[in-house]
């Protein structure tokens, strides 16, 4: 019988290593010293901490369209129409599951090799790094762990006045911290804040697929759902979900994504429409990660993102309302 991850047992130790409370501090990943280095474009800036990352609607030929977080960015602000974004990405140390797809080592995802940075530091960099209007992607890891890190960075831009930054966060579904964690107020901040916008990422399309992908318990495919339903119904944030839909088989395919698109239409009738899925690439850290099995997820997933895309023309035809604009 497989050992999955205790979900909740990680959450709490990666937490208790991870945020400075007294100081508004959390714990990020130094890419100048991490292999996660060797996969990036541009060599790191922010004093190590910081890497720049663009974001391109149109980034593969084999792919669906991916206009996430260009097009929310660009409409909060007020950068007219564009299909690439450069950002400014900071990523935490720790994460409560073990995706084998994740471009991160793992080694980066356990909160030992991290450093405590203040956000008032943070928001220092970005500025200092970037005079015009931009993005800051709050990455990882998973950044829900210390849902503090949103809040703290949205309230020191405004304690500065700074208008033209965009924070986007995201968050793998895994905990009830931002109930637990954060008051009323600074969840209404994270509803109601003009440039703030969530990426919630769901782990496969059923409990399979799901724990085959990220390590943990079937169960917990059924929690991602039931936080995204408490996301929509009871807060006012401004929430995107990304799918990553690898499996290592494609058996009854159609019909378990269409039970799949059920359960988003359960919670909201256009919920389909905020999601987007995203292409698995081959990092360096895959690479060593790859068995039989997950090197056939790699594949099967484009089996899968054609079933997805079936599923949605058939519910959804005609013309689709841009995904900024979509209900939530």
């Amino acid at each position: 019988m497989a050992e999955f991850i205790d979900t909740d047992r990680a959450s709490a130790d990666l937490r208790s290593r991870m945020i400075d409370l007294e100081r508004r501090a959390v714990s990020l990943t130094r890419f100048s010293s991490s292999e996660q280095s060797n996969d990036l474009s541009e060599a790191p800036n922010c004093d190590g901490f910081g890497r720049i990352h663009t974001f391109s609607e149109d980034a593969f030929d084999d792919w669906p369209a991916n206009p996430l977080p260009i097009r929310p960015a660009v409409r909060a602000l007020g950068l007219g129409a564009k299909t690439t974004l450069r950002s400014q990405v900071f990523q935490n140390s720790g994460c409560n599951w073990r995706c084998w797809y994740c471009y991160v080592p793992f080694a980066d995802l356990t909160a030992r090799r991290g450093s405590m940075v203040s956000v008032a530091r943070l928001v220092d960099w970005t500025l200092e790094a970037h005079a015009e209007p931009h993005m800051v992607d709050l990455s990882g890891g998973q950044p829900d762990l210390t849902p503090e890190w949103a809040v703290w960075f949205l309230e020191e831009l405004d304690q500065r006045d700074v208008d033209h930054v965009y924070v986007w966060s995201d968050d793998n579904l895994s905990t009830n911290y931002l109930w637990t964690m954060l008051s009323d107020q600074q969840r209404a901040l994270l509803g109601e804040h003009p440039r703030y916008g969530r990426a919630c990422c769901i782990k496969g399309y059923d409990p399979e697929s799901f724990s085959f992908n990220t390590l943990a318990t079937p169960a917990m495919f059924q929690r991602q759902l039931d936080i995204l339903g408490r996301l929509r119904t009871e807060t006012k944030i401004d929430y995107y979900v990304y799918l990553t839909i690898t499996s290592k088989t494609t058996a009854d395919l159609t019909q378990k994504m269409r039970v799949f698109v059920d359960q988003l239409q359960a919670l909201h009738e256009w919920l389909p429409l905020r999601c987007v899925p995203l292409k698995v690439l081959e990092w360096g850290p895959v690479t060593q990660r790859l068995t039989a099995d997950r090197r056939h997820a790699l594949r099967n997933q484009h089996a899968a993102v054609d079933a997805w895309q079936e599923e949605m023309s058939r519910r959804f035809p005609g013309t689709t309302p841009a995904i900024e604009d979509v209900p939530r």
